[in-house]
């Protein structure tokens, strides 16, 4: 049963396909590792085993006639607990929302992935409406790292980056509005997509506005596009989704890179202190794309911080978000969701729309920046995870959480594509990440040089301790 909670999606299917192993057995293996790591790691808010074992069950017996629903049919998944799930309280990691209510619609991307056939395993904690970098609340506790118990698993999609990491579950639907796939992705070892913004659906619209994406969290990237031929389909309540894809993203996923122009920016021309590990594990990550037929060019984007302008528009979503609670509520909260909300409600409208013309600004220079390349790659983070329960690094002297994420927030500005992939670990055994951003529309591309990077052999690694 371990050996089955290491598969890939795709490995499932095919498993099912040949009769070697059904959903129901899938389900036991990711059952068993949620027994074996829970509450040590704390990734999941809820966890439905019988319903589960119901869904499970009918998968099987469609594979046993031949007739699977979907592409993902008997594929255990998790769900962010940010995301509605149909029948299921959905608690955005927060004591201010009750669990009375019917609960009875999905959320678009769940939506999708029930078509699919999907089994779903359980709801993964957040940091309060997803606000931070790391994934702790009032409501759920600390969030831990699989590699290291004391270590944070980052956020704000930590629970669900940590359920893939040790096994529960082969993909998980997470959010990211600043960094939040990518984020606990590189944190805990595994790949994750922040699909170009409208690409994937959403409903009902986040309160961060059109910062907020959702993507796939996985195993590998091939699982990542079999996800995305999921969830990309259109859905009518979402009025900023973009139109279906014209072609499947599987197609054309083991074209290589040969030939693909990418440009390689360790620091942001110097605007980024980067642990050693991390700079030598991504460089030779980059090194790899250029063995395997890349045209590589250290260069840096054309671009200054735009903290400040994310900061604006990123606490004036807090504001919003809370704009509806009363004082009783507001004394639930995190502290610091609430302090950010209380600078955010400060902000004028002309401070909004001054922070619209840095991000109009930032999205021009990328958009010149890739019509001579294909990809930007940097590092993910510039640190491996540090000690849980906090916000940031003790001694680092940041503020906030976007103090040690700068290679993530600004590409949630430009709403382009962008992915970690892991790339290996540092001397404490601590996973680090190398990131791929691509051009607005061009996730097929990020993709392709992901899976490159895991054919290579440079990519994935050692699984953690806790996996089994």
């Amino acid at each position: 049963m371990t050996e089955l909670g290491r598969l890939t999606a795709v490995q499932l299917i095919d498993g099912y396909r040949k009769g070697e192993f059904d959903p129901v057995d899938a389900l036991s293996a990711a059952v068993e590792r949620i027994a074996a790591t829970e509450p040590a790691v704390n990734a999941f808010v809820r966890v439905d085993r019988e319903d589960a074992l119901v869904q499970a069950e009918a998968s099987a017996r469609r594979w046993r006639r031949g007739e699977p629903e979907g592409l993902l049919d008997g594929v255990p998944v998790t769900v962010k607990d940010v995301l509605r799930q149909r029948g299921r309280p959905t608690l955005r990691g927060s004591r201010t929302v009750s669990e009375e209510g019917s609960w009875d619609w999905d959320a678009p991307a769940v939506a999708r992935l029930r078509e699919h056939g999907a089994v779903f395993l359980g709801k993964t904690t957040t940091p309060e409406f997803g606000w931070k970098g790391v994934t702790d609340s009032p409501l759920s506790g600390v969030t831990r790292n699989p590699y290291d118990f004391s270590r944070t698993a980052g956020g704000s999609s930590g629970g669900s980056a940590a359920a893939v990491a040790v096994g529960a579950g082969a993909v998980s639907l997470g959010t990211d509005g600043g960094g939040s796939v990518r984020i606990p992705g590189a944190f805990c070892g595994i790949f994750a997509l922040k699909p170009t913004y409208g690409r994937v659906p959403l409903y009902p619209a986040s309160a961060f506005g059109t910062l907020a994406h959702v993507g796939p969290m996985t195993r590998d990237a091939a699982d990542a596009a079999l996800v995305m031929d999921v969830i990309s389909a259109p859905d009518a309540r979402d009025w900023s989704a973009s139109a279906p894809p014209a072609v499947s993203f599987r197609e054309g996923l083991g074209g290589g890179v040969h030939g693909m122009r990418i440009a390689y920016s360790p620091t942001l021309g110097g605007q980024v202190a980067v642990q050693p590990a991390v700079a030598s594990a991504v460089r030779r990550a980059v090194e790899r794309l250029a063995s395997l037929g890349a045209y590589v060019e250290e260069v840096d984007p054309d671009f200054s911080d735009p903290v400040e302008a994310f900061h604006t528009l990123w606490f004036a979503g807090a504001a919003r978000l809370l704009q509806q609670l009363g004082p009783s509520q507001l004394e639930l909260l995190d502290p610091g969701l609430r302090e950010m909300a209380g600078r955010g409600v400060r902000y004028s409208a002309l401070d909004y729309l001054a922070a619209v013309d840095v991000r109009m600004e930032l999205g021009r220079r990328m958009g010149l920046f890739h019509s001579t390349y294909d990809l930007l790659v940097t590092p993910t983070l510039p640190i491996t995870a540090f000690e849980a329960g906090v916000e940031v690094p003790k001694g680092s002297g940041h503020r906030r959480w976007t103090g040690w994420t700068p290679f993530t927030y600004p590409f949630n500005l430009t709403q382009q594509p962008a992915a970690t992939v892991p790339c290996g670990l540092d001397a404490g055994g601590l996973p680090i990440g190398v990131q791929l951003v691509g051009a607005r529309h061009q996730d097929a591309v990020v993709l392709r040089a992901a899976h490159a990077l895991y054919e290579a052999g440079a990519a994935g690694g050692v699984l953690p301790p806790s996996a089994g």
